[in-house]
């Protein structure tokens, strides 16, 4: 299921055929070090990932982390979407995408798209995002998104502290 459709990208559901794309992704070293080891090493956890996170996510809340691929040749660049976090208020952007398409623009222009569907096709009103003070690139990426810090949080009492960020409508 289709997305959001931009000039250069289109952002679609994940399918368990994805499995491929999300283990490479979740063992990029920048997802490692700024997102987190999720254990996945080959392709049946890869499945199990798209399953148990984004699909389920979709028929929860009917959003999560959207397949962001090139309008061209359907090739998979990254990750974008909406998370329902336990431990936060607010709905929040998430947004990881391979080294070979970081600084061309991918994030924010998926960025964009998503935030607008979460306030078109979703009605959300305040839309969140937490990262690593050192994240610099999704730190830039989220202000150019037009998210302004706000301070800083921890999810969960014994983790690291992480700047939030927010954009209202």
């Amino acid at each position: 299921m289709t997305i959001a459709v931009t000039e250069r990208l289109r952002l679609r559901q994940l399918g368990e055929s994805d499995a491929p794309f999300i283990l490479e992704l979740v063992n990029d070293p920048a997802w490692l070090r700024y997102i987190g080891d999720r254990g996945v090493r080959n392709h049946d956890e890869a499945r199990n990932y798209i399953l148990k996170g984004p699909v389920a996510s979709y028929a929860k809340h009917g959003f999560g982390l959207w397949l962001v691929e090139l309008k061209t040749g359907a090739v998979p660049i990254g990750l974008c979407g909406l998370l329902r976090r336990d431990t936060l208020p607010d709905v929040d952007i998430g947004f990881a995408f391979l080294p070979a398409f970081r600084g061309q623009g991918y994030a924010s222009e998926a960025g964009r798209a998503t935030l607008t569907h979460g306030r078109t096709k979703l009605g959300l009103k305040r839309i969140v995002a937490v990262t690593m003070p050192a994240n610099e690139g999704s730190i830039r990426t989220l202000v150019k998104l037009g998210l302004r810090f706000e301070r800083m949080i921890r999810l969960t009492a014994d983790a690291e502290e992480l700047q939030l960020f927010a954009s209202e409508d």
